[in-house]
């Protein structure tokens, strides 16, 4: 007699690609059944992205988990074999999850809905140099779902991302705000008002 349960754990979405290595069906699998047992431990997530690569004898896995409450997070570990550098990497995540649980858990948010912004991210402005004829321009304009979250919430976003900026819509004022990594290692808060 075969016992069929009802799980309402949805599993995340995992892809597994290489970079530089073709990944055998053993080890993407071995990475999706790794991945998803954080997805049992930690329901928020939504999806993930495995990246294999392989430089000289340096096996690197990069993982990204996108989660339901806004939160991203990104982990990169290197070893002499694929399958350490996986296990290392879950182990990081997971640490990063459970720092992240507690902290959503001490401030639980208001719920709020995403609104988008179009924002651009401006590597080089269109500024001429007077003592030259060198014209620089924008060369790269990224759309971004600006998600409301209170500041707390953005730091410990940005505590969990290698990104050095995260704009976010500020559930406190409803206005578009800017936090940025400071050189000192703290952070920065851009709050735009409009007279």
């Amino acid at each position: 007699m075969s016992h069929t349960h009802s799980n309402t754990h949805v599993e995340p979405e995992i892809s597994v690609t290489g970079r530089h290595v073709s990944v055998t069906e053993a080890i993407k699998e071995y990475a999706r059944k790794k991945i998803t047992h954080i997805g049992i431990d930690f329901p928020r997530i939504l999806n993930a992205q495995v990246i294999l690569d392989v430089e000289k004898y340096r096996h690197i896995a990069e993982a990204i988990l996108h989660c339901n409450n806004h939160i991203t997070i990104e982990a990169q570990e290197v070893s002499e074999d694929m399958y350490a550098s996986i296990d290392q990497v879950v182990a990081k995540l997971t640490r990063q999850l459970r720092k992240a649980k507690t902290k959503i858990q001490r401030h639980q948010p208001r719920r709020g809905s995403a609104m988008a912004v179009p924002m651009q991210v401006i590597e080089t402005m269109g500024v001429e140099d007077e003592e030259s004829d060198i014209t620089h321009h924008v060369v790269r304009t990224e759309q971004f779902t600006v998600k409301p979250m209170f500041v707390d919430e953005a730091v410990l976003q940005l505590e969990l991302s290698p990104k050095v900026f995260l704009v976010f819509q500020n559930a406190e004022n409803q206005r578009v705000n800017v936090l940025y990594r400071r050189k000192n290692g703290d952070f920065g808060l851009i709050d735009p008002q409009i007279p």
